[in-house]
């Protein structure tokens, strides 16, 4: 099926829970929940959130006979979509209403796009062994007419290449700046007595009377317009969605090949291709930032190496260019144990100190106690697994949650020791950029 405009499968495939992932030239599209996994729930132990959501997707995995999918044929195995809030104990409320402590869903449909083409699964689970064949039958019948579909589907709606497309716009800082910097002074004041060394602080923004803007056109901008980032959006409710595009890689594990990347430590982009460079050259020299760089590098190290046979790090980290900022990154590989799932690898690195801070435990509590906002997925895990155990997680950054006709905009900023509270405030200016400019909105922060 060459040329499958991503665009018209979302179009499609919306109306119930439904979603999407892309990195690159590659995505997929889903929808419909044949069967959901959520924390907290019956099956799902409290405290472990990862084990007990792992433990699920195996028992699943093994209720599966070969003729139902995967076991003994070339098929890929089913994949699971989802993620966890940054938090353990986080409740759903609120504008997260619709989004558990964890959540992942099973899809009825979906839809793998790329380079060659693309590919249509379409998943039912039988209640009994004489009732496959004809269930074989059925879904041999849908895969046909939905394939035809889609071959015939053109998505004409389009997007802009550059101005607002939103009408009439209510926007406020739902924490305003003098909360926000006195906290700030509170992190720094920490710092310098040295309970701790760093703490990622979040602000939030609130957008309504965005008219028909939705999920669908967020999601279209992000990719157009941050390709390389992971794109994602979780709707588990026509109502509510949440939309983002994270530059890092948490954990992508493929039949053992293990892949991560650290990011902390940023600058904005320049005005000329001089300027952009010279800005880059400051943040490579920077002290401050790359003492906050190298602090993320040596706690992700520290937690993977017993978990991984193998493991290679960049001796070096190199400018992550995005579109109007710029990162260190230092990309992190090896290789793991048959054994090992990917769940265990997020469980371990999460939180990083790129999204937290350090004393991780310290840094938590101050963010709970502190924090001006309710993180809810915002910087926690996202992205799917399959279940043998491989997948991709990103942290849920340059983020937001739609709630009915809100939408919630994050961001944060690494607070070490020589930050200035002024500078970290127009860093998560930068940060917003992304979900607004996905939002049709204007620049400012």
């Amino acid at each position: 099926m060459p040329e499958l405009d991503a665009w018209a499968v979302l179009a499609r495939l919306g109306g119930e829970a439904s979603g999407f992932w892309a990195r690159g030239e590659r995505w997929i599209a889903y929808s419909g929940a044949l069967l959901e996994l959520s924390s907290p729930s019956e099956g799902v132990p409290a405290g472990d959130r990862y084990h007990g959501v792992r433990e699920r997707a195996r028992d699943l995995a093994e209720s599966f006979d070969s003729r139902d999918g995967w076991g003994g044929s070339d098929l890929p195995p089913p994949r699971l979509f989802g993620g966890f809030s940054f938090r353990e104990d986080h409740q759903s409320n609120g504008v997260w209403g619709h989004f558990p402590s964890a959540h992942f869903i099973l899809p009825r449909v979906e839809v793998e796009g790329g380079p060659e083409g693309a590919r249509v699964v379409l998943q039912e689970i039988s209640a009994s062994e004489r009732g496959v064949d004809d269930l074989h039958e059925r879904l041999h019948r849908q895969l046909e007419d939905l394939a035809r579909e889609l071959r015939t589907t053109s998505f004409t709606g389009g997007i802009p290449r550059e101005g607002p497309v939103a009408p009439a716009l209510t926007s406020h800082a739902s924490d305003g700046r003098a909360r926000w910097e006195e906290v700030v002074a509170e992190v720094l004041e920490a710092i310098g007595e040295g309970s701790l060394s760093k703490v990622v602080l979040a602000r939030s923004r609130e957008l309504t009377d965005l008219g028909a803007v939705g999920p669908l056109e967020a999601v279209q901008r992000l990719r157009r317009d941050y390709g390389r980032s992971h794109v994602f959006c979780f709707q588990p409710h026509p109502a509510s969605a949440f939309v983002g595009a994270a530059p890092e890689t948490l954990v992508a594990l493929n039949r053992r090949r293990f892949r991560s990347t650290a990011v902390a430590g940023s600058v904005s982009r320049g005005r000329s291709r001089e300027d952009d460079r010279e800005r880059g050259r400051s943040l490579l020299n920077s002290s401050k930032d790359r003492w906050e760089h190298s602090v993320t590098v040596e706690e992700m190290v520290r937690v993977l190496r017993p978990l991984l046979d193998e493991l290679e790090v960049d001796p070096e980290p190199h400018l992550l260019r995005l579109p109007r900022i710029q990162h260190l990154e230092t990309r992190l590989a090896g290789w793991a144990s048959p054994e090992t799932h990917v769940l265990d690898l997020v469980s371990a690195l999460h939180p990083t100190p790129a999204v937290c801070g350090l004393p991780r435990d310290s840094a938590l509590e101050f963010i709970h106690r502190r924090e001006p906002v309710e993180r809810g997925w915002y910087a926690g895990p996202v992205g799917w697994f399959d279940l043998k155990g491989d997948g991709v997680f990103a942290p849920a950054l340059r983020s937001a949650v739609r709630s009915g006709g809100v939408w919630r905009l994050f961001a944060g900023a690494g607070l070490v020791q020589g930050s200035v509270p002024e500078g970290e405030w127009e860093e998560t200016a930068l940060k917003f950029q992304p979900m607004l400019r996905a939002l049709g909105v204007g620049t400012e922060g």
